[in-house]
Parts: C-alpha cells; structure tokens; sequence
C-alpha cells in the first residue's frame, strides 16, 4: 500500500472561489473607473481588503487536562502548543499561515501589537509558571501568543485558536472562551474519553452553540480508554437529550495521528480519526468561510453593477421610445426626491437608529446593574455566612470569575440587541430605496475582562494569642475590681471569695464579645472591597458599552450615508441623461443605444461571473 502524509494531502481549501472573488472585485474597480464612479470604487476597495486577509478562525476548548493542545499539534502536523502533563495552557495560542516558521507576542492594545520570539521561548508565555505568561517588566499583557506555519491547511486563511482550560463554567477563562466563541467561525469543543460529559460542559456547549452557529465535539484520547466508544454512545444520547443534536461528536486519538504523521502511515492516520477531522475542518469550515467572504464580496460587485446597469437601462428607456421619455424623466424625478429623503437627518432610517441606539444603551446599562446587583447580594450571603479571614481567598478567584462570566452575558445582550437595531435600520432603507443592501456586520466589542485590578486593601486578620490573652485579662481585671475594692468602699464585706471566679466569667465574656466585633468588622470590611470592585467594573463596563454602541452608531450611519449618496449619485446621473436625451437626433440616439447596450452587456457579463462565485 502506498504511504502519504497525512497533514499536506489536499489543496488549501476555499482558494479557488476567493481567487475568482478577487478576480470579479478587480475588474469591477476597472469598471468604476471607466464610468467615473469613485465612490462605488470605495465600496469595492473596501471588500478587496476582506478578501485579502479572509481568515477562519476555530476556536479549540474545553475544560483543563483534555487534549486540547495535543489536538491542535497533531491537527496542524507539527508540535506548537506546549504540552505538559504538569501545567496548563495560560494563554491562547493563535497558529495561522506563514511563509517560514516564526512566532510573536500579541501585546494588548487597539489595535493589538505583536513583537517577535524565538519558537523556543513560545512555553514561556503560554503556560501556567512558564515565567511572565501574561505579564511584562514593561507593565504591559501579553493578550496572547501567534505561531505562524508553512502548512498548506492554513494557507487559505485558517487560524486555529488554542485556548486556556475552562475550570469550571463561572471561571475567568469559561468566561474568556466564550467570548472567544462569539467571535470565531466554529469551536471545538473538547472532551476526553474518560467519562461522558459532565452537567457543565453540557452547559458551556449550549452557550457556545447560541454565541456560534459552528460547533463540534472532539472526545480526545480514545486510544488510552478501551471503554471509549460506550462513552462515545453516551455523549451522543446526552447531546440529543440536552437539545444539541445538531452538535456532532467526533473521536481522536491524537498519539496515533503524531505517529502517522511522522511515519506517513495513511491506515493510521485514519484509524486516529483525524482523516474526518481534517476534513470537517478544512472542507465544511474552512471552505464555508472562504466561500461566504467570497460571496460577500461577489455580492457588492452586484450591487456596483446593479446600480450602474440601471442608470444605463433609464437613459436607454428614453432614447429608444421619444415618446416615453418624459414619463422615464418623471419617474426618475420621483425615485430622486426618495432617494433625497434618505440623505436628510430627519429620514426613517436615521431616526430609527438614533432611538435604536439610545433604547440599546439604557437597556444594556440596566442588564449590567442588575447583573451587578445580584454578585453584590450573593457576595454579601456568603461573607455574612463565614470569616472572611477563612473565606476571603476562595471569594477573591469566585468574585472575579463570576464578574467575568456577567460581563461575556452583558456583552452578548448588547451584540444581539445592536444586531436586530442593524436589521431595523437596514429594512426602513430599503423600504426607501427599493435597493437590497443586505445587513450590516456589527462590530463585535471585546467583552471587558480582567482589566481592572482587584486591590481590596483590608485587613482581616484574627487576634492573636497575646491579643486574645490581655483581652480576657482586662475584662477579668474590671470584674475583680468590681467585687472587692468597690463593695469595701461601700463598707460591704466578704465578696473577695466570689470576685475571681466572677472576674473570670466576665473576661470571657469580653473577649467573646470583641471576638464577634471582629468579625462583623472583618465582614464589614470584606462587603466593602467586594462593592468598591463592582462600582470600579460598572463604571469601567458602562463607559465602555456606551463607547461600543457609539462605533456601532457611527458604522451604520456611515454605511447608509454612503449607499445614499451612491444611489442619489446614480439617479442623478440617470436623469440627467434622460433628460439629455430629448435633445438628441435620431442618429445620435441610435449611436447612443448601441453604446449602452455594449455598456449593458459588459455589465450582465461582470454580474454573472460575481453570482456565479462560491455557487
């Protein structure tokens, strides 16, 4: 049987119909040129830098310790994650496409920054006690690590997104990958063959389903567990019980596919189970992203060409049929004052968006109070339950996961509200304009996540022995002093025998008492620094929406402002063509048409190769 390698097998995917993407915007730039249409050329320079850099991006996660770095190294054919059965992953490795092998740090920052390393130094920053992961001596975080590969499977665009271990559904990384998710093209979500999914991977895979259309279970690990495939069948029935049907289960064994990659063994590549991975990925995924940038970009060829070919077919209207051709200028006079109607302040579309933007922000602030409202409540029944001087290390970690885990929900609300103020707007413009632009791609804010520091500055520690001893000794003293030098100067005899035993009593007594002042003191302190770390991420969190929801603002406003100067460019030009037209002799009018309906046929004939794209 013949060998092969397993990884370099088939072509990039999706290259073929975002070349012909490119190909189509290319000569539609010719075409605004040719037609001194600047401003269509804007729309299509814009789609030619999206195809440009048409990544796919596929977020690997999963709780702690399941295979997911192993994943990511056998998928790409080549150790860049580092694995280690004693640490764990920190941050997200990002392995995309390069012409050579090389690696960066992704510095935190709009845009982000990458600074270059040596492949060696990638364990450094990615792992848990792998140095400074995550910190610089400079003050500055590192967001993350990018590891840059000359793999075939990655050249159309593909970056696979290794991420830290979940730890729990309210932890800080479940809170960060699931705003990872939000933003990616499919997740892998996985799990290994130890034991069926629990309750809460059950739940993350819910959430990640709703935030991504895309994505799969990996159960990792199958040639360490013989029991893999009854536990394969179990996951299968939890995932239709749970409502996750259309979430497809499939099984790897990661040891094998390095194995079969090493000895370009195909059978055991394919026993490995990575052979359908790959495919899935690279096929259904990668080739389903590429493909949809295409279309996007093919589909604003069409609208050039729409909008141009009308002008054309109008001032044709009215060259070939005189007769006809002030009732063309009419209707061209009527279809410019709608179009005017759209470039004012006081038109539908702007007004809908304006009260849009405005209902969004009160709501989403009001989500993020309650939401808020609620950690401080069920912070204070925990501290109000125990001594923080117990407590306080665990409701530190607690405190910060759950914040983080409310703000990827706050943020997931004002996604899916802007959203549907997107589609609003979108469908009063084209109620207007008889035009289909199609929905606006709302930019997806970074949801807020560990930026502010949590400095509680309190202090919560118990008396000491020595305290606890001249406490009682102090109370014990003003109980002896009590009963005997008081009741002699009062001339009352024999209570020294009981004064002791009763100062005793009574030290106690005191040192109880100042026992249970600390503590509501402690808890005082401790409900206090949890309500200084909310007001500080509230107030951080609201001015960021309201930062957020302005761009938003902004985007779409000036996405329709420039489709109604386009379309009111177009009718403009149209009628004044038109009305041209009626001057014109009837050997002008006959040389004119000719000239449109080349003009016309070069236009069907762009248009049909941008419909035809990704088909």
């Amino acid at each position: 049987m013949a060998q092969q390698t397993p990884v370099q097998a088939r072509p990039a995917p999706g290259t073929d119909a975002v070349a012909t993407a490119r190909s189509v915007v290319e000569h539609g730039l010719r075409a605004c040129e040719a037609y001194s249409r600047p401003d269509l050329a804007d729309r299509l320079t814009a789609a030619q830098r999206r195809l440009a850099d048409p990544g796919t991006h596929v977020v690997v996660v999963g709780e702690f310790k399941q295979g997911k770095s192993s994943l990511v190294n056998a998928l790409v054919g080549v150790t860049v994650c580092p694995v280690d059965d004693d640490v764990a992953t920190a941050l997200p490795t990002y392995v995309r496409h390069g012409e050579q092998t090389a690696a960066n740090i992704v510095l935190d920052g709009d845009p982000p920054q990458r600074e270059p390393i040596a492949v060696d130094q990638i364990r450094l920053h990615a792992v848990e006690g792998g140095g400074d992961a995550g910190a610089r001596a400079d003050g500055r975080r590192v967001a993350g690590v990018e590891v840059l590969l000359p793999r075939s499977m990655l050249a159309s665009g593909l970056v696979v997104v290794d991420t830290p271990g979940l730890g729990g559904l309210g932890s800080t990384h479940a809170a960060a990958s699931l705003a990872a998710t939000s933003m990616a093209d499919a997740v892998l979500f996985v799990t290994d063959a130890s034991q069926e999914l629990t309750a809460t991977e059950v739940d993350f895979l819910r959430r990640a389903r709703d935030l991504c259309g895309t994505v799969l279970c990996v159960m990792t690990k199958t040639d360490f567990y013989p029991a893999w495939r009854q536990v394969r069948d179990l996951n299968t029935a939890h995932l239709v019980r749970e409502g996750l049907g259309e979430v497809r289960l499939l099984t790897v064994s990661s040891a094998l596919r390095t194995r079969a990659v090493k000895t370009s063994d195909a059978a055991l590549n394919t026993e490995s189970g990575f052979r359908e991975l790959v495919r899935v990925v690279t096929e259904d995924i990668g080739v389903g992203a590429a493909t949809r940038a295409a279309q996007d970009a093919a589909r604003e060829v069409v609208a050039v060409c729409e909008q141009v070919a009308g002008q054309f077919r109008s001032e044709r209207s009215a060259l070939a049929d005189p007769a006809s051709a002030q009732r063309v200028i009419d209707d061209l006079t009527e279809t410019k004052s709608r179009v005017e109607s759209l470039r004012t302040n006081a038109s539908r579309w702007n007004q809908t968006l304006s009260d849009g933007i405005s209902d969004v922000s009160a709501d989403i602030e009001h989500d993020l109070r309650g939401r808020i409202r609620r950690v401080v409540n069920d912070a204070d029944d925990a501290l109000g339950a125990g001594d923080p001087a117990d407590s306080w290390p665990q409701m530190e970690g607690w405190l910060q996961s759950r914040i983080s885990y409310e703000l990827v929900a706050n943020y997931t609300y004002l996604r899916d509200r802007a959203t549907d103020v997107s589609a609003q707007v979108g469908e009063h413009f084209r109620e207007v304009s008889g035009d289909d632009l199609g929905l606006l791609a709302v930019y997806n804010p970074t949801p807020l996540l560990s930026r502010t520091e949590f400095n509680p500055d309190i202090k919560l520690e118990r008396m000491t022995a020595r305290k606890q001893t001249m406490v009682a000794l102090k109370g014990s003293y003003s109980g002896i002093l009590m009963f005997t030098m008081l009741p002699g100067l009062l001339g009352v005899t024999g209570l020294a025998p009981i004064a002791i035993p009763i100062g005793l009593l009574m030290g106690r007594a005191g040192l109880r008492d100042e026992k249970r002042r600390q503590l509501t003191q402690r808890q005082a302190q401790a409900k206090n620094a949890v309500r200084r770390y909310c007001d500080e991420i509230q107030f951080v969190m609201g001015k960021d929406s309201r930062d957020t929801l302005r761009r938003i603002q902004r985007q779409l406003r000036d996405h329709y402002t420039a489709r109604a100067e386009e379309l009111n460019r177009s009718t403009s030009q149209a009628l004044q063509s038109a009305t041209e037209s009626v001057k014109r002799t009837q050997a002008e009018r006959d040389r004119r048409v000719k000239d449109l309906d080349a003009e016309l046929g070069r236009l069907a004939q762009l248009r049909q190769r941008a419909e035809a794209v990704g088909r």
